[in-house]
């Protein structure tokens, strides 16, 4: 059950090996068991940012995802974390750690840009995290989201240079949470103290001018606010002054950090684990781990192809693989409850016509609950068309049985008649007399044997 995942410890879901990236087996077998619907949390940003202490405190423990306490990026590829949702019940809470941006070790830079969209494209709640403050610098190291329209479609578009209207992508795309730390400013505008969220905004404006510098300048902010409508801000102190204590933050109590630093903390784990929505595709389809895992399959297989991801093919897939598990499990429902309910033989073909309505009526049920998108009832005909072949063999296995039954009661009831025929008892004047009484009993007694089923007339004449 979806309810028993607990993982003691985050695994990796997509492996990083010299720019090819790979979804991990383990990974998929997690996500395979979770049938619940998942929120999924993904956070990314520079190397050496404190990301990954953030997802720790969502998973509700101080390590986990590996912090490290160098310059050399800890996290490879994108790290999973499934843990039991903590405010939404019979829900899980998918945590996606990626490794940092910006690596200099890196040998293809177009790689960031991936891990940038597979975590956009996989996560339900999308947290940027940088350092120090809001400026022209962190709003040009966002650059990777003014790329998503290369990387990512919507639709899958028949003409190589036709152009996507870009509203499609706000209908799936995430919130969007940027993460500030070791904030050092004032929360203070014109005088004013302002929200986090107010900060936010005012950082995003739109700068006046129509100069090319100008325009590429406020491309990210532009993107941002039209790609991710909800958008909310937290900002944090410095841990502790403590060098230290900074190298190990993860082992220090909770008490020895800076008091406003805890509370921020507190805050942005409440408002995530609140407010982190269920990953939702289109026409309100639900993601579970199982079909988490699907689409991460997907994703995958089209960046390593050279293809661009595509929510609607992703959503074909989905819906092809799921489906086809839908009639194989209804089908094999039917089969299970068939063979509960008829007792072979049937007294008439309808007795078993009957069973077979209500079975297959019970089938569709259980496809309709786990299917999606069916297009033109394609799969749910399938169904119908298997267990039309099912009926058959449970006909067929009805005559047979029937058969075999008649067979051996006729030849109990004709053991004495048999018996006598060899001995020569009809062999006396008035002997024929004495056979057709004989006769006739037998078949006034096999008149009464129950539940000979339809091969009751055939077997009768003999």
């Amino acid at each position: 059950m979806a309810s028993a995942i607990h993982m003691p410890g985050p695994v990796c879901l997509i492996e990083n090996t010299e720019g090819h990236l790979v979804v991990n087996s383990e990974a998929l077998e997690i996500l395979s068991a979770i049938t619940q619907p998942v929120a999924v949390v993904a956070i990314v940003g520079l190397y050496r940012t404190g990301k990954s202490y953030l997802m720790n405190k969502l998973a509700g423990k101080n390590k986990g995802f590996p912090l490290g306490c160098t310059v050399k990026s800890e996290t490879k590829g994108i790290w999973m974390w499934c843990v039991p949702h903590p405010s939404k019940s019979n829900h899980s809470l998918v945590l996606l750690d990626t490794e940092g941006l910006g690596d200099m070790e890196k040998s293809d830079p177009k790689n960031d840009s991936w891990i940038f969209a597979l975590a956009v494209l996989l996560s339900s709640s999308f947290i940027y995290n940088s350092m120090n403050t809001i400026n022209h610098q962190a709003l040009e190291q966002l650059h990777y989201v003014t790329e998503l329209t290369e990387l990512i479609r919507a639709k899958s578009c028949p003409k190589p240079d036709e152009v996507e209207d870009s509203s499609e992508f706000v209908s799936f795309f995430p919130d969007f949470i940027w993460t500030v730390r070791d904030f050092t400013l004032e929360l203070n505008l014109d005088g004013h103290p302002i929200t986090e969220d107010e900060y936010l905004e005012n950082a995003l404006k739109l700068i006046p001018g129509n100069n090319p510098q100008i325009q590429n300048s406020n491309k990210p902010r532009e993107w941002i606010r039209h790609f991710f409508p909800k958008r909310k801000c937290f900002v944090f102190d410095r841990p502790t002054n403590d060098k230290k204590l900074l190298l190990h933050v993860e082992e220090v109590p909770e008490d020895q950090l800076d008091s406003n630093f805890q509370v921020q903390s507190e805050n942005f784990c409440s408002y995530i684990l609140t407010h982190a929505k269920t990953k939702t595709l289109r026409e309100g389809i639900l993601v579970t781990g199982n079909r988490l895992g699907m689409l991460v399959e997907t994703y995958l297989d089209a960046i390593n192809s050279g293809a661009v991801p595509c929510l609607e093919n992703a959503m074909a897939a989905l819906a092809q693989r799921e489906n086809s598990a839908a009639v194989q499990r209804a089908a094999d429902h039917y089969s299970q409850r068939m063979a509960q309910q008829v007792k072979f033989p049937t007294d008439t073909l309808q007795d078993l016509l009957d069973v077979h309505t209500a079975c297959e009526r019970e089938a569709i049920a259980v496809f309709m609950e786990h299917s999606f998108k069916d297009k033109n009832q394609e799969f749910q005909k399938k169904l119908v068309d298997t267990m039309e072949k099912k009926k058959e063999d449970f006909v067929l296995q009805n005559e047979e049985a029937s058969a075999k039954y008649c067979q051996a009661e006729l030849k109990r009831l004709s053991e004495l008649l048999m018996e006598s025929i060899s001995r020569g008892t009809f062999f006396v004047p008035g002997g024929h007399n004495i056979y057709l009484e004989a006769k006739k009993k037998i078949e006034q007694d096999y008149t009464l044997v129950p539940r000979k089923g339809i091969k009751v007339r055939n077997k009768g004449r003999r």
